[in-house]
């Protein structure tokens, strides 16, 4: 089983200005990305089912990871890597029983309380945010800030990513406060030119 990248590319077709959603992974694919969430909750189940089986033969070709967000059943049926949950959705230890020998399982966290939680029900890796104000992830309520998640990161034992208004200038930040990568939405598919942003995160995460 591949080890986790630490860039992972979490997709919201909404934004991507030109192209299609499979392009825009296709971008994102060529400058550097090897995991991807396929996160696009508006979707009926069989578009869904059917970009995730699209997005899967890109990844595959790259050697890249997929995981599907919150839709366990898509995950299965597209053969996807891993399935990620979101904080109010499947537990992770309700599902195990029924997820496939292999497949990894991600859950979305957005306090020291949720991502301890996760680890203890199985969780193989967090996200964890907003880590600074973004307008994505307004939803979730004000930033946690870094020290929270220095704090989270030195308290998990599983990879921990950070999300939210995370920017090139502060890649380097939430690393040094122990993340083990980062999510993105805009910062890559929000741009104009996907592949270039995406080669831009890809070198930050791994210096």
């Amino acid at each position: 089983m591949n080890s986790l990248p630490r860039l992972c590319l979490i997709t919201d077709r909404r934004i991507v200005r030109k192209g299609t959603p499979t392009e825009a992974v296709k971008a994102a694919l060529d400058g550097g990305v090897r995991m991807v969430q396929l996160r696009e909750k508006d979707l009926p189940i069989r578009d869904l089912l059917t970009l995730a089986e699209e997005t899967r033969d890109l990844t595959r070709a790259y050697g890249a990871l997929l995981f599907i967000n919150d839709r366990l059943d898509v995950a299965i049926c597209a053969e996807a890597d891993g399935v990620h949950l979101p904080q109010n959705g499947l537990p992770v230890g309700g599902i195990r029983p029924v997820v496939p020998k292999g497949m990894r399982v991600g859950v979305s966290t957005h306090s020291l309380a949720e991502a301890t939680e996760a680890q203890a029900n199985g969780a193989e890796f967090v996200t964890f945010g907003p880590v600074y104000e973004t307008l994505s992830k307004a939803a979730y309520g004000e930033p946690v800030g870094v020290p929270v998640l220095k704090e989270t990161c030195r308290s998990l034992r599983i990879p921990v990513y950070a999300l939210g208004g995370i920017t090139a200038g502060r890649v380097g930040e939430v690393l040094e406060a122990g993340a083990f990568g980062v999510g993105l939405i805009s910062a890559i598919l929000g741009q104009d030119d996907i592949q270039a942003a995406a080669r831009e995160f890809s070198a930050l995460v791994e210096r």
